[in-house]
């Protein structure tokens, strides 16, 4: 790694009760004003760690210097090399982050959680660490320098020994991040998203009540939301009951049962009726990490529920004690698993600070709470969408759980916000997808960006799932997303923005390329996603070189999903094309076999997943094809004979220049398909 020694750690401002002292490092311990600083570096299979320690000299028992409760430890860091450019993600809200993309150090924002810096030859990634207590973030400052800024939520500490940072570097920005999380990964025990289980009902389509309804749900709507998806064969497979079915006094809960006026007769009876006349087969409910946003009303029948599981804060509120907090969720999710319920969506989690500053570490806070929320998920099989919890103390955090929302909330009376709304999904997905199944948010199919939002859940990666209110849902919108029986054909990872736009700020200028892959019978293909946000028509290229997982040395068919045509590359060439204001596009890249490609289902936007496999012998081509609809194989050569399922479908096969397609009947869930094409 060629940067290990680029960051020459030279000094630590450090803030107590009784001085502000500036303390110069010089290569070992150093002590000013009653201070002893030390940092330390160590390298390790290409990943450098940074750990500090800083100890306050207890002069008397009367006389106890110690450190405040907000940012007591500030660390600056000059750069041996200027960057060319940075990408600093920090939070713009206390549970999102968002990309900052800035020139200068000195204009990293606050409470950056990580950092990508273009240099000359490379990418280098920075990592301010959560410690056992302590967690650190970057900020600005002088121009070449790095500010770390380390906080515990609890003052009266004297000692810290923490790890600063890690650091990595490699070829692309993809590269450098993965390395450092693996490395995370094997020193730490930190689960990476490969090694963490989806929970099923997130592979299958979704309704979620919140933007249906917002608090005014009631038994009534969900069961008049249910009728419309049986009535339009919507194959929606689970429903989320978001905020509002509890009984709650002011912002705190007062019951763990359903409100007995929204739902008289609880969750069970409506659970069970909806399963048994609809294709929904799981249910879900929402509350906040801490019960509900500020915690458990006291003498409320919810504390009485919680037993001894919850603490009172120094502001007063009652929240889920971090060490005895398990009981808490256990005791919960019990009842609930009596009213039919099968997951929750736990909101709120970058509560931890407000929760427990001046009582727990935050650091070590969030592990706890993180622990005890998991405990009690345990009992519906760890399903749980995890949200508002991208700060890094959280994220590190979470022992197994497998699904992290990825960015603010879709907002569907701003059409103004489709713009930012991708901008943090795409950018986020750079490090969220190492550890997390992203979740991409819900959206609305009657919504003027309907169909911008559907392709970007198609290749986001993670769980889709809508929220339009009864009567609204357009089931076409839906459609190529999913099979008829509501799985969704996931691509394998989160969708991330080609390595040319890591550090451009694409909501100005050029064109956002969002890149993903997945299966296609024997090989792999992948696909790009243009989108143009800005405000005046964009050029743009896309190359299959530029998603990582395709062989650039490999010759591919370029299936343009919008204008349905295709075309040849080499996996170095780019096809160029050019974007209006709001316009997207979706490329496949398939690659070239003998006779041409199978793109699988064309009228899914993910459909070359459904090739299960194929096989190639002399001029026959022979797919085994999961699902129904359009199949589309591409090649220059002409069609002898076609058959499906052992049926002759030659003449009621299309083709359009290098594109023929097969209509399977709707009944098929697999089939084989046999092309032979004329010498």
């Amino acid at each position: 790694m060629i940067a290990l020694t680029s960051w020459n750690i030279e000094a630590v401002r450090q803030r107590n009760t009784r001085t502000k002292a500036f303390v110069p490092v010089n290569g070992g311990p150093s002590q000013s004003d009653g201070v002893t600083f030390e940092i330390k570096t160590h390298e390790e299979g290409g990943i450098l760690k940074a750990a500090m320690s800083l100890s306050v000299k207890q002069e008397t028992l009367t006389d106890v210097p110690f450190l405040e409760t907000d940012d007591p430890v500030t660390v600056s860091v000059p750069l041996a090399e200027t960057p060319e450019k940075i990408t600093a993600y920090y939070l713009f809200k206390p549970w999102w982050t968002r990309p900052a993309f800035v020139g200068s150090t000195a204009d990293i924002p606050e409470k950056t959680q990580i950092a990508l810096f273009k240099m000359k030859d490379r990418v280098i990634c920075v990592l301010p660490m959560v410690g056992k207590n302590f967690k650190a973030t970057l900020a600005g400052g002088e121009p070449g320098r790095l500010v770390f800024k380390m906080t515990a939520c609890l003052g009266g500490i004297a000692d810290v020994n923490e790890t600063l940072f890690y650091e990595s570097c490699g070829p692309t920005a993809a590269e450098a991040v993965h390395a450092l999380f693996v490395h995370l990964s094997g020193t730490t025990g930190l689960k990476l998203r490969k090694n963490r289980t989806l929970p099923e009902m997130f592979k299958y389509l979704g309704w979620c009540s919140w933007d249906a309804f917002y608090t005014e749900v009631t038994e009534e709507k969900i069961r008049a939301k249910a009728a419309e998806i049986r009535e339009k064969e919507v194959p929606v497979r689970w429903i989320l009951i978001d905020d509002g079915w509890f009984g709650a006094e002011e912002k705190m809960l007062a019951d763990m049962k359903p409100d007995h006026i929204k739902f008289p007769n609880g969750f069970k009876a409506m659970t069970d009726d909806i399963r048994k006349g609809t294709s929904v087969d799981w249910f879900g409910v929402w509350h906040a990490l801490g019960g509900y946003w500020d915690g458990t009303a006291p003498g409320s029948t919810a504390e009485k529920q919680a037993g001894d599981s919850l603490m009172r804060n120094p502001a007063g509120r009652l929240v889920p004690d971090p060490v005895k907090g398990a009981s808490f969720y256990r005791e919960w999710y019990e009842i609930l698993k009596r009213e039919g319920i099968d997951f929750v969506k736990v909101d709120g989690q970058d509560a931890v600070p407000f929760y427990y500053k001046n009582v727990h570490p935050v650091a070590d806070a969030a592990r706890k709470i993180s622990f005890s929320l998991e405990s009690g998920t345990s009992l519906m099989g760890g399903a749980v969408i995890n949200c508002m919890g991208m700060a890094m103390e959280n994220i590190l955090a979470r022992p197994s759980s497998a699904v992290s929302r990825n960015s603010d909330d879709f907002l569907p009376a701003k059409e103004e916000s489709f713009a930012e709304h991708l901008l943090q999904n795409a950018y986020n997905a750079v490090y969220h997808n190492e550890i997390y199944c992203c979740d991409w948010d819900m959206f609305w199919t009657s919504h003027k960006h309907a169909r911008k939002h559907a392709l970007l859940r198609a290749i986001s990666g993670g769980p889709v799932y809508v929220s339009d209110r009864i009567g609204a849902t357009e089931a076409e919108v839906l459609r190529p997303l999913a099979y008829a029986d509501g799985r969704i054909l996931m691509m394998a990872r989160s969708a991330q923005p080609a390595e040319d736009c890591i550090f451009m700020d694409l909501m100005k200028e050029g064109a956002l390329k969002l890149t993903n892959y997945g299966s296609c019978g024997a090989g792999v293909a992948g696909g790009i996603a243009v989108y143009n946000l800005t405000g005046e028509a964009q050029n743009f290229s896309v190359s299959p070189s530029e998603v990582p997982e395709l062989d650039s040395n490999e010759t591919y068919l370029v299936y343009d999903f919008t204008g349905r045509k295709a075309s040849e590359l080499s996996g170095s060439e780019a096809l160029t094309g050019s974007l209006e204001a709001d316009d997207y596009r979706w490329y496949v890249f398939l690659p070239k076999g003998k006779n041409g490609s199978c793109a699988g289902l064309t009228d899914k936007y993910a459909g070359f997943t459904a090739v299960e496999a194929s096989f190639t012998a002399g001029d026959t081509d022979t797919v085994v094809l999961k699902g129904t609809g359009n199949v589309t194989f591409i090649s220059e050569r002409k069609i002898a004979r076609v058959t499906a399922g052992g049926a002759d479908v030659t003449s009621g096969t299309v083709s359009e220049g290098n594109l023929h397609t097969v209509s399977l009947p709707e009944s098929a869930e697999k089939t084989v398909i046999t092309v032979t094409w004329k010498e």
